[in-house]
């Protein structure tokens, strides 16, 4: 497990970045506009970055952003124990930590709105039930339990088509569905992750289950190659039985240093995960033209659409001959181009403004 350190005071700027080769220029961020009405917003998640980076508090993070550009007041509540002790500020985010305060049920009487994923779905759903605050649940599975957690809420976001399709099959029979439900792709705003692409090709987040066994597997193959792994937020991190002088392992990664740190060392990204309903990483990496290779989950083939590149993760032989052939000048310019075409269409300007009217509507 790697050790946590202390959150920054304040949130880093993200520096100047190179453009990606064929890349428009960075278009003016359209702004949300302003709320008519000021909302007290309190979330409740078990950890949130910088110290846990994984795309589900990333994609809860570009959210609550989006409230506090459009002037709501939003406090996130953490419920797991961590070093820290001050409470501390991400992009306008106020973040809580366990041992900084203790009246998390004072503060969701106090709140107009409450939001949760994950784990704290059904103590925070509880709460706002006692104290009468709109509720919104945040789905980032498709796993029976999100959507059991999630019924009775006020309003329940989903993170592709594929998984509403999948909750409202659940619902279908169920008396107590959501009020109300919205499909949010994870936010990516591409000009925090546009850079220069590298040579390595890079697996994020290294446990069994994403992959960590295929990274080294495919760099023993390819040893011409250079290989960078990312060692993740969760899970047990696979390593090789022995060091590969190809490969290379960074600690975990704050999402403000991604596109410095890893995208900018990054040819390929790979993303041979057993399950992803969607996949947040894969179009952090398109931002820079990164061709991405994925195993074809249905999250993973809705996210990439027409830039897909897939494989089966339990068929080494077609990473390699994927690898090999799109590696090559023209099949790498092509893929490249497909990447900064699908990062365009996944602009999340419309999402965003749903999400935080719907917030504001409730």
């Amino acid at each position: 497990m790697t050790q946590e350190r202390p959150a920054p005071k304040k949130p880093r700027k993200p520096r100047a970045r190179k453009a990606a080769p064929g890349a428009r220029p960075n278009p003016k961020r359209r702004s949300l506009g302003a709320a008519e009405k000021p909302l007290r917003v309190v979330a409740r998640v078990h950890a949130y970055p910088p110290l846990h980076n994984a795309g589900a508090e990333w994609m809860l993070h570009s959210m609550l952003r989006a409230l506090v550009e459009r002037g709501h007041e939003v406090t996130v509540w953490l419920s797991r124990y961590s070093p820290l002790r001050e409470a501390y500020e991400l992009d306008g985010v106020r973040v809580v930590p366990f041992a900084a305060q203790l009246d998390i049920g004072a503060q969701i009487k106090r709140a107009d709105v409450a939001i949760s994923h994950l784990e704290n779905v059904p103590s925070l759903g509880a709460l706002s039930r006692g104290f009468k605050a709109k509720f919104v649940a945040l789905c980032h599975n498709t796993f029976p339990r999100s959507f059991q957690d999630a019924s009775g809420a006020a309003l329940a976001v989903y993170n592709s088509a594929w998984m509403r399709q999948e909750a409202d099959a659940y619902y279908a029979d169920k008396a107590n569905p959501p009020a109300a439900s919205l499909v949010i792709r994870p936010p990516v705003l591409a000009h925090d992750y546009r850079t220069s692409p590298g040579e390595a090709i890079t697996l994020v987040n290294t446990n069994e289950d994403k992959g960590g066994d295929l990274l080294w597997r495919l760099a023993s193959r390819m040893p011409q190659h250079k290989f960078l792994g990312v060692r993740g937020a969760y899970g047990v991190q696979v390593a090789p039985p022995e060091a590969l002088p190809n490969l290379e392992y960074l600690e975990h990664v704050p999402g403000h240093d991604m596109a410095e740190q890893v995208y900018a060392r990054t040819r390929v990204l790979l993303m041979p995960s057993r399950y992803e309903s969607w996949g947040r990483v894969g179009v952090e990496a398109m931002a820079s033209g990164i061709p991405v290779v994925g195993h074809p989950t249905p999250g993973i083939c809705e996210m990439l659409g027409d830039a897909a590149i897939l494989a089966d993760r339990d068929d080494l032989d077609a990473w390699l001959a994927v690898l090999n052939q799109l590696l090559k000048p023209a099949e790498y310019e092509r893929a490249s181009a497909a990447a900064l075409a699908r990062s365009a269409g996944l602009d999340p300007h419309e999402d965003l403004l749903a999400w935080v009217r719907a917030v504001e509507n409730l």
